[in-house]
């Protein structure tokens, strides 16, 4: 992924107002974040447990998504899998994030769910730069196409919030 600037994370969103994006918190590691492995930029929002974003290049342009997360997350023994890296965790790391659709679809209330990792950071699991604290299946698949795999599962999100 290409290195984005505040601005240009700001003006990627398409699911809520400008105003809302002007006012969202960005990552505090921004400066710090290794962009050459990450397929998308994704955090969440310390003050406000229940939100999320992601940023990611998506068909020449770059679209930022806010996201929302259950507000009661309690723990199971259940474990759930990444739909976009498909890692295996617990079921407290692993949340249905929902994103409003853009255009008039989401301002009428239609949404899009997803269960993704609750850190976001799929790219580094994908890559195994980090470790869930599961077991993972065993895979076949290299590093490269876990990577493809991720891009794909990333496209398909990213349209359905698009295609409203």
């Amino acid at each position: 992924m290409d290195p984005l600037t505040p601005e240009q994370i700001r003006a990627s969103f398409v699911n809520c107002s400008q105003g809302q994006a002007r006012r969202l918190p960005l990552p505090r590691s921004l400066d710090t974040t290794r962009w050459e492995v990450l397929d998308f930029l994704g955090w969440s929002d310390p003050g406000a447990p229940s939100a999320a974003y992601l940023v990611a290049p998506w068909r020449g342009q770059t679209v930022g998504l806010t996201l929302r997360l259950p507000a009661d997350r309690r723990a199971t023994r259940r474990q759930n899998m990444c739909s976009l890296c498909t890692t295996v965790h617990s079921s407290t790391d692993v949340a249905l994030m929902v994103a409003p659709r853009a255009g008039a679809s989401g301002r009428s209330g239609n949404t899009v769910g997803a269960y993704l990792c609750a850190d976001l950071d799929c790219s580094l699991y994908a890559r195994r730069l980090k470790r869930p604290a599961r077991v993972q299946p065993t895979e076949t698949l290299d590093e490269e196409q876990r990577v493809e795999r991720l891009r794909e599962s990333l496209d398909h999100l990213v349209r359905r919030v698009m295609t409203g």
